[in-house]
């Protein structure tokens, strides 16, 4: 099963100077062993949520709005697709991708599974 980790944090207690080199190594190395391990589908950060565009439709009608946006307490800052035999697997290896974050974030992960063609 494949399963989505959505990847919480908030803007301001992150380390304004972002990850730190130990961070980016270690994290590195958990990516490496989730690839070959066969878990590790996809993963990314992503640019600040003031940088994007938020497209809503309401009665038909979609309107486009640009960032910068009323700061937000938590957003999504990176996301993960890992193949699972289990919810409890897929929070087992989302608990050690957290960890390697240590005490200086305040991060936090959504895990969904991802909806599959019968």
């Amino acid at each position: 099963m494949r399963y989505m980790m959505l990847l919480r944090l908030d803007p301001a207690k992150a380390p304004s100077t972002g990850p730190s080199e130990e961070l980016m190594t270690e994290m590195g190395k958990l990516l490496e062993e989730m690839t070959k391990a066969g878990v590790l589908l996809d993963t990314g950060g992503l640019q600040p949520a003031g940088e994007g565009s938020v497209i809503r439709q309401a009665g038909g009608k979609q309107t486009v709005l640009d960032g910068p946006f009323a700061e937000a307490k938590e957003v999504v800052g990176g996301y993960a697709i890992i193949q699972a035999k289990s919810l409890e697997e897929a929070a087992q290896w989302t608990s050690r991708f957290l960890a390697i974050h240590g005490d200086e974030w305040d991060i936090a992960a959504e895990i969904r599974q991802v909806e599959e063609p019968e």
